[in-house]
């Protein structure tokens, strides 16, 4: 019996039940009425209450997922014609000239506050009702402890992104609330003492109905996380903080790389070995892993029989994908070449226009002819990292694995070197991973080699832009961006790192509270 996949649809079915009670309008006076003894006085009645914190991680592929990696050079969304023009939204990502008004800076903090609001509200409820505090059980330290380390995962995905947030952890707020900025030193603390104050009552199961929640492990992984690149956030490293976290994961033998790197990517992957944390996707009760629907060709939907027509929207860029080894099974991860049915003919590319590409028949090549606004339609190999089911509608079922043990390897050998520890295990912990991808062994590494390995294991998982300004990469030169050479009429003048490395406090937000300051450079 797959117990992983009963614990992911058992948990999906809670997270629902956590929609409906959301959306429930409770004025807090009316909180003193409630008799405590009818409610939350079992587990299952406080997970169910529980989901409702969930329920906003289904918005990751949207704008969150598009800030971390169309900034880098891993992902561009090419304007097509009249597709994907969106008033240059798309090229200015690419570009590093995204300004406050852009919609993809306001989704991504709603997306993360919105989870820190709930979290907030849940606390606050489960205090009225007596579920937590100083008289309540062990199921009630653990709720307790869940909401604070989810809470401060959302946190860290903000400190990552803006870096100056406010920091809100009161729902009971008063009207007209409108709170200041913290700085990143303030927000990086409250993370790191939220997730340490939590462990000890954090959950250590693996699997079932702990699957896709925070528990022990996952929190572990976002506190290793905010320690690996700390020294961006506040200045001041901690990579031997780092390891202390990434040895709890490693040394608990819960986790273990998969056999197949794909097994981890497949529809049904909610048994893969590697899983520490992951969005339980599922086309119909849990909608909005659509990166089939952003990447693939129109034509694309007769060589998977979707019941929809894609979007023709996000592709690799060619030196990225150049950057893979033939041998390198990873390389199956981009769609490339011509384009077949189900029953083996030729995909047309019936709406192509002269001088698009070829024309018929659809192929898929590397080279992108430019940003925009005439890339051609057939240019740029397709994201094909995540299993596209036949006959999917345009939401995927495919669990998002946010944290697995792959990236925690790569995390410890990089903390070991750069804490100048032992570099024989860092090498291996490399290896295996290399291995696994069907290349040899190195025999020697540096921490150019080391990124080009972690850029090929993690692609389009949305660790990119992280990873790019942790190895200093984020400011460089490639394709369009910066490049007059490739796009005259779209790149731009360098700017400075400490300019586009944190993103601008969306628009609307200062619009809605004055209190708020724009981060520098906007």
């Amino acid at each position: 019996m797959n117990f992983s996949k009963i614990g992911k649809y058992a948990f999906a079915g809670l997270l629902l039940i956590g929609v409906n009670q959301s959306c429930t309008d409770l004025e807090t006076e009316i909180y003193s009425e409630i008799e405590t003894d009818d409610f939350f006085q079992s587990e299952e009645e406080i997970i169910s209450a529980l989901g409702a914190a969930y329920t906003s991680l289904y918005g990751y592929m949207g704008d969150p997922f598009a800030v971390q990696e169309v900034t880098t050079d891993e992902v561009v969304v090419p304007t097509r014609g009249n597709d994907w023009d969106d008033g240059g939204n798309w090229r200015r990502l690419h570009l590093h000239t995204y300004v406050p008004n852009d919609p993809f800076m306001n989704g991504a903090w709603n997306f993360n506050f919105g989870g820190v609001n709930t979290c907030n509200r849940l606390l606050f409820q489960f205090e009225q009702l007596g579920v937590i505090g100083a008289n309540s059980g062990p199921e009630g330290a653990s709720a307790e402890a869940e909401l604070t380390a989810l809470r401060a995962f959302f946190y860290a995905q903000l400190l990552d992104m803006f870096g100056n947030v406010p920091i809100v952890d009161n729902f009971d707020v008063p009207a007209g609330f409108a709170p200041e900025n913290n700085s990143s030193a303030e927000v990086f603390a409250f993370v790191e003492e939220s997730l340490l104050s939590s462990m000890d009552n954090l959950d250590k199961t693996v699997g079932g109905s702990a699957y896709a929640r925070m528990n022990f492990y996952t929190a572990q992984a976002v506190l290793a996380n905010l320690y690996m690149n700390a020294e961006k956030y506040t200045g001041q490293a901690r990579y031997d903080d780092a390891l202390t976290a990434l040895n709890e994961i490693m040394d608990s033998g819960r986790f273990a790389l998969a056999g197949n790197f794909f097994d981890n990517f497949k529809t049904d992957n909610a048994a893969s070995p590697e899983i520490i944390f992951a969005i339980p996707y599922d086309q119909i009760f849990a909608t909005g892993f659509n990166i089939n629907a952003r990447t693939l060709h129109y034509g694309s939907q007769q060589t998977y029989d979707f019941t929809f027509q894609p979007w023709n929207g996000y592709c690799s860029l060619e030196e990225f994908y150049n950057g893979y080894d033939d041998s390198d099974v990873r390389k199956d991860q981009f769609i490339q070449g011509q384009q077949f049915t189900l029953g083996g003919e030729e995909v047309l590319d019936s709406g192509a226009e002269a001088g698009d590409f070829n024309g018929p028949p659809l192929f898929f090549q590397a080279e992108i002819n430019e940003l925009g606004p005439n890339a051609l339609r057939q240019a740029g190999v397709r994201i094909g990292k995540y299993e596209f089911a036949i006959g999917a509608t345009e939401n995927l079922s495919n669990d998002f694995l946010f944290y697995r043990y792959a990236d925690i390897m790569l995390l410890k050998a990089e903390a070991l070197m750069r804490t100048g520890g032992d570099m024989g295990e860092a090498m291996d912990l490399v290896n295996a991973i290399r291995n696994r991808a069907g290349l040899d062994s190195m025999d020697d590494m540096d921490m150019d080699d080391l990124y080009e390995e972690r850029r090929r294991e993690m692609a389009f998982e949305g660790k990119a832009r992280t990873d790019m300004i942790r190895f200093d990469k984020y400011n460089e030169e490639w394709w369009a961006k910066n490049n007059p050479a490739v796009d005259s009429e779209f790149a731009q003048p360098a700017r400075l790192d400490e300019e586009v490395r944190l993103f601008p406090i969306p628009e609307p937000q200062l619009n809605a509270n004055a209190n708020l300051r724009q981060n520098d450079g906007y």
